[in-house]
């Protein structure tokens, strides 16, 4: 069983939403270092995509340092060397875009952080967890 679901979007390779998904059960600690990681031919199965696919997925996140090959063993989930700003990475391209909507419509830094506060709160509950 793979440990994140894959909910397509159009325009993005398929390829980066799986490596994405993959990344965000990682930094969520749903993959812990050590776990074993599906092979190519398991990933490929359970996301219906293109062995070649998946292959490009896997050799992504070992690229990034995320998984190991382990001749004789298997794929296993590599210790992440910053979790903390690969969790950020994730949220990157999003950020970008929403930084880009809000300096169009003429909305300062601080309106926005102040938004995004808000959001949180409202989104975590009384707590802001």
């Amino acid at each position: 069983m793979i440990p994140f679901r894959l909910i397509a979007q159009p325009g993005v390779p398929i390829a980066d939403q799986v490596a994405f998904a993959a990344k965000k059960a990682i930094f969520s600690g749903k993959l812990r270092p050590g776990d074993a990681f599906p092979s190519v031919r398991a990933l490929g199965r359970a996301m219906k995509i293109h062995a070649n696919t998946a292959q490009k997925v896997v050799a992504q996140l070992a690229a990034e340092g995320l998984i190991e090959v382990l001749p004789g063993i298997g794929t296993v989930v590599a210790q992440p060397a910053a979790p903390r700003s690969g969790r950020a990475r994730l949220l990157a391209s999003d950020l970008e875009h929403l930084t880009v909507q809000a300096m169009q419509i003429g909305v300062s830094l601080e309106e926005l952080q102040s938004a995004m506060g808000e959001c949180w709160r409202r989104l975590a509950g009384e707590d802001g967890r």
